[in-house]
């Protein structure tokens, strides 16, 4: 697919609605070299070589139903892939991923090759979305939490969505400079330090209260395995990235993030069933998962937010703060808006989607 059809997928806003599969990975993969992975935008242009296979793997990828890019169906393979070299099952990606192997060529004959010998390993890494859980985001989360700090009552109990590991679930346990404006305890060893662009936030003190998740297939941190496949749909480039899992896992071992099985939709009926402390804010809050969500599990969720909303007050604030896609520029765009008073969807950031940097358009 040559390069002016996908910068018009770019411009029509259809990106996440990619259904050809030839398409998708090609985008897939250039998103990827655009964001300093080539390694890893090899090996996805590598998935292409398997599409006229005979490999189950390749069979299905080549039959994908639905939305490329939406179903992360790329990063899904890839993420197989990663584990063979985290596993040290088979290391020859290494070369392609420290970028001492570039020939695209070579590269396709690797990984036809991977998946022949892999093949019914790899194929269940079909079934589901990445599990991307990343602390970085949280930057953007402690912002937002400033800004809000400032027009609610500064207290949150905070209630995440497909919350994976429970990475974020840990945010009041990380030390962020943002700015340079500093939010929790410095000894944490997790520091999370953003390029920040833009006006600095703002430094309102605000107390979390406590924080819980959901997700529909959890991973617990304290598990090699587990915290191994998180690993693995990481891009291999972002060594940040990796010892921020290990940070988390060492946080974790602590005390495990409070994360439950259960579907959004039910875990939000359930949240918003409850009494509510007075002088306590209720925030609903999730990164880069609602296109996960199943669209009739958005529609009790909105209309759930919808009800709690109207009951909202002064005392019992409620907030629903957002690090999701623009499916038309494909920014990932922090939104938060409040009841009562702050009813309309402020944009306050744009954002790298794992944190690297975070563009600040609050006040």
């Amino acid at each position: 697919m040559g390069k002016e059809t996908l910068h018009e997928a770019d411009q029509t806003g259809a990106v996440m609605d990619i259904s050809s599969i030839r398409e998708g990975i090609h985008w897939q993969a250039d998103h990827a070299e655009k964001a300093g992975a080539g390694g890893t935008a090899r090996v996805i242009r590598g998935v292409l070589a398997l599409l006229d296979g005979k490999t189950a793997t390749g069979r299905r990828v080549a039959a994908w139903q639905g939305a490329v890019i939406k179903d992360a169906m790329p990063l899904r393979i890839h993420g197989g892939l990663h584990n063979l070299v985290l596993t040290g099952e088979d290391r020859r990606l290494e070369e392609v991923y420290a970028r001492r192997l570039t020939d695209q060529a070579s590269v396709d004959a690797i990984v036809c090759d991977l998946v022949e010998k892999y093949d019914h390993r790899l194929l269940p890494w079909l079934d589901g979305p990445p599990q991307t859980n990343e602390a970085g985001r949280s930057s953007s989360f402690i912002a937002g939490l400033a800004w809000l700090a400032g027009r609610v009552v500064p207290r949150f109990e905070m209630l995440e969505l497909g919350a994976s590991a429970g990475i974020n679930t840990m945010m009041d346990r990380y030390f962020y400079d943002l700015g340079g404006v500093h939010f929790g305890p410095a000894d944490s060893p997790m520091h999370i330090v953003p390029e920040w662009r833009g006006d600095p936030p703002s430094a309102q003190v605000f107390e979390i209260t406590s924080i819980r998740g959901c997700d529909i297939a959890p991973v617990d941190l304290s598990d090699p395995d587990a915290a191994l496949r998180l690993k693995s749909y990481v891009w291999p480039e972002a060594h940040e990235r990796m010892a921020r899992i290990d940070a988390a896992a060492q946080l974790a071992a602590l005390s495990p993030p409070d994360v439950v099985r259960q579907d959004a939709a039910e875990f939000v009926e359930d949240a918003l069933s409850r009494s509510q402390m007075a002088g306590t804010t209720r925030v609903l809050f999730h990164s880069i998962v609602w296109q996960y969500i199943p669209a009739d599990q958005q529609k009790r969720i909105e209309q759930v937010m919808g009800n709690a909303a109207a009951r909202a007050s002064d005392e019992c604030p409620l907030a629903w703060m957002q690090l999701e896609t623009n499916r038309e520029t494909f920014r990932h765009e922090l939104s938060l808006r409040y009841w009562p008073g702050g009813e309309k969807p402020v944009i306050l950031a744009n954002a790298h989607p794992h944190g690297a940097w975070v563009e600040w358009l609050g006040d």
